[in-house]
């Protein structure tokens, strides 16, 4: 069979790969703290037709003749630019300016945390600080952020401090501070749905966590903003545009089997 029937095979698949991607992008345009992806090709192993020979007194070098297999997907990469700030006054809204993510996790198992950048956090029933799925936002201490009943209002200072005001309109600081994660490899880290990440051994050595302070000027971790959320940090122009470079290129891929199905054909009739 021809080398290029399989090749525009291997080109289709990669590409409906890239579509994929993009429309998850397209999907969670508007999720709050959602990094877009990106997927980035490789060609694969080339047949060589004659070898290569080295230059002699007589005659000059001689270079290989290879003949390309197709194309393979190298990676889809988790991008983590920033995203845009949406201010929305809500005293637990929370936007990290800088790099670090949110821990959060159940009770007992501080150790092995979910991240997140996704900052919509609530007060739940027990006026602990949960995320939308429930999960407890941890402090530098590993603990679970819990208001007391007697604070009847507070603030979220740029370092994670929260600050209550108490029902006789003095300010105290509650001992809690928001943890901030840093990590080395950001696109190491494995999604595993609802605005959560787990920690690999590719994000940072040997899988480990370790919950830090907000703006500490020697690990590089970034402040707390209350009341601003992190939206999507997908461009629409960018993924419309991969877009059409993705159907153009499946298109193209698809037009090479049919053109290597006619020459097939025209070798079928040479027998009548």
């Amino acid at each position: 069979m021809l080398r290029s029937l399989y090749s525009g095979v291997s080109g289709m698949r990669g590409f409906q790969v890239k579509l994929d991607v993009i429309g998850n992008n397209i999907a969670n345009v508007n999720t709050v703290g959602f990094k877009g992806g990106r997927v980035m090709f490789k060609d694969i192993l080339s047949q060589t037709v004659a070898g290569v020979s080295a230059p002699d007194e007589v005659r000059g070098g001689v270079n290989a003749k290879q003949v390309g297999l197709g194309v393979a997907v190298a990676s889809i990469d988790t991008v983590h630019t920033p995203g845009s700030a949406m201010t929305t006054n809500q005293v637990t809204d929370l936007r990290i300016n800088g790099d670090g993510f949110f821990a959060v996790g159940v009770e007992g198992q501080a150790e092995t945390p979910y991240l997140t950048r996704a900052g919509n956090f609530t007060l739940d029933a027990n006026r602990m600080l949960v995320n939308a799925e429930g999960l407890h936002v941890l402090s530098t201490d590993g603990g679970n952020i819990q208001l007391d009943e007697a604070v009847t209002a507070f603030s979220i200072a740029l370092n994670g401090d929260i600050v209550a005001v108490n029902a006789d309109g003095t300010t105290a600081p509650t001992g809690d501070r928001i943890a901030i994660v840093r990590v080395t490899n950001p696109s190491g880290l494995e999604k595993i749905g609802g605005n959560l990440y787990r920690m690999t051994p590719n994000g940072n050595t040997d899988a480990v966590i370790e919950l830090s302070d907000p703006g500490d000027p020697e690990l590089g971790t970034g402040t707390i903003i209350s009341g601003e959320l992190e939206m999507s940090n997908v461009d629409l122009t960018g993924e419309f545009t991969e877009m059409i470079i993705a159907q153009r290129g499946f298109q193209a891929n698809s037009r090479i089997i049919t053109t290597s199905d006619e020459i097939l054909q025209e070798v079928v009739n040479l027998k009548r």
